[in-house]
């Protein structure tokens, strides 16, 4: 059986986020897909090459998503700021967790400059970037604050996510978040001065 990289990688994907970085082995993946673990190292010399390459492979997915999000002019752009909640509502029905993993991968690698942590903090930093580049947009009051206090209740939330499994912090976390946002936009009137 051929060995289908793309495949793998979103199997290599599932088992991540359903049983976490520690779970994902080369032998655990050939067993998977009924081929020998030897097959799987002309993809990926070692389990670290692996798991480098599903985080790389998930921040082209999510990347790609907000590529997409911004570019739909059906939603505004306070709904585009909090569509991720709704995807991890989505995801969380099919026991899937986005996001979780690069928190994960900084937390099982915290050596900054290990190149999991080092993918794991680009797609943390591009997901601040689009969240200031929307408040931006809206022209809140102090986007970077603005975006950096809702980057840390989704941080929070995905760190939930990793424990317990709960779709109630999905929504505490889009509540809070949505707070946040409105709270913005009345200082941007001049509702609080």
């Amino acid at each position: 059986m051929q060995l289908q990289r793309d495949e793998v990688l979103e199997n290599a994907l599932i088992l991540l986020e359903q049983q976490g970085v520690a779970a994902l082995t080369l032998d655990t993946l050939a067993e998977k897909h009924s081929i020998t673990a030897e097959a799987m190292t002309a993809f990926w010399p070692d389990r670290e090459a692996l798991l480098y390459d599903c985080l790389r492979h998930h921040s082209q997915q999510v990347d790609t998503w907000r590529r997409q999000l911004l570019l739909d002019e059906s939603l505004s752009i306070e709904e585009k700021l909090l569509a991720r909640y709704q995807v991890l509502h989505e995801a969380l029905q099919n026991q899937r967790y986005p996001g979780c993993l690069f928190i994960a991968a900084c937390s099982f690698y915290p050596d900054i400059h290990h190149p999991i942590h080092l993918i794991a903090e680009r797609q943390k930093q591009a997901s601040l970037h689009y969240t200031r580049e929307l408040l931006a947009q809206l022209e809140t009051d102090d986007p970077e604050m603005v975006a950096q206090q809702m980057e840390l209740i989704l941080e929070g939330c995905l760190s939930r996510l990793m424990v317990k499994h709960h779709a109630d912090d999905i929504e505490t976390a889009r509540r809070l978040a949505e707070d946040v946002l409105r709270f913005a936009l009345c200082r941007k009137n001049g509702a609080l001065t």
